[in-house]
């Protein structure tokens, strides 16, 4: 019999991967599977960014609703993510939602306590993401900017006609639909969203938390 040839490794098997590649090349490094668990966790990532808004006393409510269309919406009255240019050359809420590593919570001057991926969750969430939205409102604008799986449309901009049913003259709105091709299920499971949601209202006094399910009529 004759012996297979060796599979070729050089400097050309050295892959480097760019942006938001490796989430989408191996998400469970991230997520840590891709299954039912993993797909919730998504939304897990969402809120506890939210949560370090109020953790730092500046967040007192967080809305999430499951949306008929598969999408799931948070929103919180914080402070709203950046939008300013950053020394990079794009605007802090691109670099925040495209980079892996880039967030407020590697900066003591922006955060205490944080949980989360440590400025890799939102990123992440929008790599899986079939199609991502996030608003963010401060200095009496809203500013917006969508994606899709992880690449801008746009660039960021402000917007008359916010989708976002937050009150507050500040806060963050995140709108996202799960990739189907990355998941073995997109179907969100209404009790696993809310014992998520509900072991997180234990932990935080003063935080209030608003869960609405728009394929049904049930709302916390």
């Amino acid at each position: 019999m004759a012996k297979s040839s060796a599979l070729k490794y050089d400097a050309s098997s050295i892959q480097v991967l760019e942006g938001l590649e490796p989430v989408r090349k191996r998400p469970g490094m991230y997520i840590g599977s891709t299954d039912q668990k993993g797909l919730h966790h998504l939304i897990t990532e969402i809120i506890d960014n939210s949560i370090d808004e109020a953790l730092a006393g500046y967040a007192k409510h967080i809305w999430v609703t499951l949306h008929k269309d598969g999408s799931v919406s948070v929103t919180d009255d914080g402070r709203g993510i950046p939008v300013d240019k950053h020394k990079s050359g794009v605007s802090a809420l691109e670099l925040t939602m495209t980079k892996l590593h880039a967030g407020g919570k590697f900066s003591e001057s922006a955060y205490k306590v944080s949980g989360g991926l440590h400025g890799v969750g939102a990123s992440v969430v929008n790599a899986l993401s079939d199609w991502m939205r996030v608003e963010v409102r401060r200095d009496g604008k809203t500013y917006f900017q969508e994606y899709k799986r992880g690449v801008p449309k746009a660039k960021v901009q402000t917007t008359p006609n916010p989708q976002s049913p937050l009150n507050s003259p500040t806060g963050t709105f995140s709108v996202f639909k799960p990739d189907p091709t990355m998941f073995t299920t997109v179907d969100w499971d209404y009790k696993t969203v809310e014992d998520s949601v509900r072991n997180r209202a234990y932990l935080i006094a003063g935080l209030h938390f608003y869960l609405a399910d728009e394929r049904s009529s049930t709302s916390k």
